[in-house]
């Protein structure tokens, strides 16, 4: 059987709600999308839900073009129940990016490290894959459903983007399922997308991160400001200078502090470092080049200053612990 076979066999119900993480990106959606369209083929019925809001220009354009429908899970609240099935996309239970909705977890399809707290019916979890969208490409091909030019396009671009156009944690599969797709991809929507990701606001945001940026051996931090949607691509922006070998950008939200961070040494692995950093104040995970973070907090500005000034230290010193296995140990270990 297929993984896609297996996924089908495990679904028990009619309708099925396949859930993205919070504030969804190109990646999940498209993945959401396509697993959508995959479910249809075989006479499923399913929701596509999320938690928080599309914040990003382009993906609500993504959405728009291609005609996703998606429904945030405050429109579910009195229509989920326990016994409804959830399917996973492009996250995992108990990541700090994904809100524990009613129903029953029942499958996960995931491109990042595995969290074997939990367990599901099925799941596919492969972190060596650049996109989650590479892997719902995939289970067209292996199963030979057609692979129309809106499921093209959306998965081109989620893959695209979350390998930041194949520089970064591409595999072969990304490649090959770009490869396969290209004839069917539109990809004069691609590149309206890929040209019109930022907006005024954006670029206010970036201004800021740029007018406060500290960098400490060799770790840069960076606020972006209030409910900031790019918090991600500052984050590679700032990861761009030579100077730098690991970026922390945060943004308050509501509740709390959003981070992302980036690194481009091998041996300072992103969602290894913020997951430890943020232990017992929040929660933080992603793959070895970039991950992310939340830290819940309500108070006002004294508080929240103590608090970044805390999450700053607590960076520097897991770095400083973890120190450079290669590049004649640039950053500092303890101690030192």
């Amino acid at each position: 059987m297929t993984n896609f076979e297996q996924l089908f066999e495990a679904v028990n119900r009619e309708h099925v709600y396949i859930q993205t993480h919070n504030f969804p990106d190109p990646d999940a959606i498209a993945s959401a999308y396509g697993l959508q369209r995959l479910l249809a083929a075989r006479g499923l019925r399913s929701t596509i839900c999320y938690k928080g809001k599309i914040d990003r220009y382009s993906t609500g354009k993504l959405v728009e073009i291609i005609g996703i429908e998606l429904l945030n899970v405050d429109e579910l609240e009195n229509v989920l129940s326990d016994e409804d099935e959830v399917i996973l996309v492009d996250s995992q239970k108990g990541n700090s990016n994904i809100i524990d909705i009613t129903g029953d977890e029942i499958i996960c399809v995931d491109h990042h490290p595995c969290n074997d707290m939990f367990e599901y019916r099925f799941k596919d979890i492969r972190p060596e894959v650049g996109a989650c969208a590479t892997m719902i490409a995939q289970y067209f091909y292996e199963n030979h459903v057609p692979v129309d030019q809106k499921i093209a396009t959306a998965l081109t671009y989620g893959i695209r983007i979350d390998t930041n156009n194949l520089t970064r944690g591409v595999s072969k599969l990304d490649i090959e399922m770009l490869y396969r797709m290209f004839d069917a991809c539109d990809y004069g929507i691609i590149s309206m997308l890929e040209n019109s990701m930022l907006c005024f606001a954006d670029l206010v945001a970036y201004s800021k991160a740029i007018s406060n940026i500290e960098v400490c051996e060799e770790i840069s931090f960076a606020d972006t400001g209030i409910d900031c949607p790019v918090i991600a691509d500052i984050s590679d922006f700032m990861l761009a200078l030579k100077e730098v070998a690991f970026s922390v950008v945060y943004s308050a939200k509501d509740g709390g502090i959003k981070l992302s961070v980036r690194s481009k040494r091998s041996a300072l692995d992103a969602g290894k470092i913020i997951s430890r950093a943020l232990e017992g104040i929040g929660n933080g995970g992603g793959h070895a080049s970039m991950a992310g973070g939340f830290v819940p907090f309500e108070g006002g500005a004294a508080e929240k200053a103590a608090l970044v000034a805390d999450i700053r230290k607590r960076f520097v010193t897991v770095i400083r612990e973890w120190g450079e296995k290669d590049d004649g140990d640039i950053l500092p270990h303890a101690g030192k």
